[in-house]
């Protein structure tokens, strides 16, 4: 009998709603296998579980996701076709994002899943969205990490771990960046997008780790992230006290950033950029699609002010990245190297 290691975190789909109240419960996150039985009578998959974490993900630090990373380290993958890790959706695209960066080598695909409603209300998607998990497992042989989620129409998206956006907060759904997934299931088959961003299904069967794989891989959790918005007033992040190793600066959709000086309140990016750099605190940027192309006014100043840009990476994963960066290497030069040259699992994305 074919075998699948599924591991438990907690989240909406490892809770019970009792009320007016949502809150993860143990005996949730074993009761998806039963649900999926009654669901899928004929399918003869035995499932072996664990669980280490049993939390809502809002409350995730980093190192749970090392929890989770060790945890897969100690799997025997001959024995598995697979692995299915359950998951919370408000912090799926992080942690996504931290598997895909951190696990490197595994053999086997490791399917992240999630669910809009707790199992005991029936809006939720999380036996479909398991058992879409176990369609891609048994269909294909994808080493990588994927995330798997049924939109509102039905459809079982498959993205890539280190291409997964936040989920829209009104409609529960999620997008890959450049709206491309890497596919869907259809009919418990995989059919692949074949976008350009996209690696073809080849490329991501021939994909080998990189030497970095040998890194103690670590998270710090001393990376300031911050969003852009009309008014940000940047006097008050003070760092007399306490510093940040970094900070990575969001930016609107165009590249850019307030560069306007104010007489009411400091409101250009500029000035903190000055304000890190006396702080020896180096400032990222992203997304920006392509430093060499076509840029406004603002995002020039930026470089030549001295951000250091992270070219065609969704700023879920550069945050990731950031963090996974400065927890793991010591050296400016290294950390340099590896945001922007070191590709791990597709993040930097690049047309065929």
């Amino acid at each position: 009998m074919k075998k699948i290691k599924v591991i438990f975190t907690g989240g909406t789909i490892g809770s019970r709603k009792t009320e007016r109240n949502i809150d993860v419960d143990v005996a949730a996150s074993y009761e998806l296998i039963r649900l999926y039985g009654a669901f899928t009578p004929s399918r003869q998959i035995e499932f072996d579980t664990v669980q280490p974490l049993n939390i809502l993900s809002e409350n995730l630090v980093p190192e749970d996701w090392l929890t989770m990373i060790k945890e897969l380290e100690n799997i025997d993958y001959s024995l598995y076709e697979g692995i299915i890790v359950t998951h919370g959706t408000d912090t799926l695209p992080f942690t996504a994002a931290a598997l895909s960066l951190a696990s490197q080598g595994i053999p086997i695909p490791i399917m992240l899943i999630a669910s809009n409603f707790p199992l005991n209300d029936p809006r939720g998607k999380g036996v479909l969205n398991f058992s879409h998990a176990v369609d891609f497992i048994m269909e294909q042989c994808l080493a990588g990490v994927f995330v798997i989620f049924e939109n509102s129409q039905g459809e079982a998206i498959v993205h890539l771990g280190t291409r997964l956006s936040q989920s829209d907060p009104f409609t529960d759904e999620y997008d890959s960046t450049y709206s491309a997934p890497f596919g869907v299931m259809s009919n418990h088959q995989f059919i692949h997008n074949t976008h350009a961003i996209n690696p073809s299904v080849a490329k991501l069967q021939s994909q080998s780790a990189p030497e970095v794989n040998n890194v103690p891989w670590s998270f710090s959790n001393e990376v300031l992230y911050l969003r852009p918005y009309p008014g940000l007033n940047y006097r008050y992040y003070d760092f007399s006290k306490s510093k940040p190793v970094a900070v990575l600066h969001d930016l609107y959709h165009s590249g850019t950033a307030s560069t306007r000086n104010s007489d009411v309140f400091d409101a250009s990016i500029l000035h903190f950029l000055a304000y890190c750099q006396s702080h020896e605190v180096t400032v990222y940027i992203a997304p920006i699609k392509n430093k060499a192309g076509d840029l406004y006014a603002s995002s020039h100043l930026l470089l030549e002010a001295g951000a250091i840009p992270l070219e065609n990476i969704s700023v879920e994963t550069a945050l990731v990245k950031l963090m996974l960066a400065y927890g793991s290497f010591k050296e400016h030069s290294q950390i340099l190297q590896f945001m922007q040259e070191t590709s791990l699992f597709f993040e930097i994305h690049q047309t065929s």
